[in-house]
């Protein structure tokens, strides 16, 4: 996650969405960066309503604008497949030993096993009222209108590089599952589609859930 004091704007760091590139671009122009452990680096809406939205209103006065990337859904679970691929064999997350659809299924179960656990962008990205608690959400698929995006706020082009990219594997998947995910994931989905449907950047106004807390 990436603070921003003078643009009063914040990043939020969806994982598997390219935000380690953009975190690397940005973090010289941030006034706080949240890295290192994964619920440090991504933090989501929920903890952030609880803690730090306060902290920064509370710190700064400051009621900042929240801006995510996000990714077709299924294709976001590509990449952790292929992520996890890396790690050795025997460890509890390795996706080494297993198909895709494999991963899939255990995603879907009421209580995924720890290699599959890996929540979902709607969990992240919704606040206490369940809705996206983003003002400016951004589809991973139209990079470029982040990049303008980030180019006004900034006054300068952007130029991000690729970082922390998973490797090739093959993930294939029935129609069959690919619906049942579709399915499961359909609070995900209809976020998703509304903002491909936008084009692939959505504007929602949002209420200062902070200030109301």
């Amino acid at each position: 996650m990436l603070v921003f004091l003078k643009h009063n704007l914040v990043f939020f760091a969806v994982p598997k969405t390219g935000t380690t590139s953009y975190q690397a671009a940005l973090k010289g122009k941030a006034d706080i960066v949240m890295r290192g452990a994964p619920a440090v680096k991504h933090l989501n809406m929920r903890k952030y309503e609880r803690s730090f939205g306060p902290f920064l209103r509370k710190a700064f006065n400051l009621h900042p604008e929240r801006m995510a990337v996000m990714r077709e859904p299924l294709d976001l679970m590509r990449s952790w497949y292929k992520y996890r691929s890396r790690l050795k064999a025997d460890d509890k997350n390795s996706t080494a030993n297993m198909s895709f659809e494999q991963f899939i299924e255990l995603s879907l179960q009421f209580k995924p096993p720890s290699v599959a656990a890996v929540g979902t962008q709607m969990n992240f990205l919704a606040g206490k009222s369940g809705k996206n608690g983003m003002h400016h959400l951004f589809a991973i698929e139209h990079a470029e209108l982040l990049d303008e995006f980030l180019a006004n706020i900034f006054e300068e082009p952007m130029k991000i590089p690729r970082k922390n990219v998973s490797p090739k594997a093959p993930t294939p998947i029935s129609d069959e599952l690919a619906l049942r995910f579709r399915e499961e994931r359909a609070d995900e989905y209809a976020l998703y589609d509304a903002l491909i449907a936008s084009g692939g950047y959505l504007s929602t106004p949002q209420e200062d859930t902070e200030s109301a807390a």
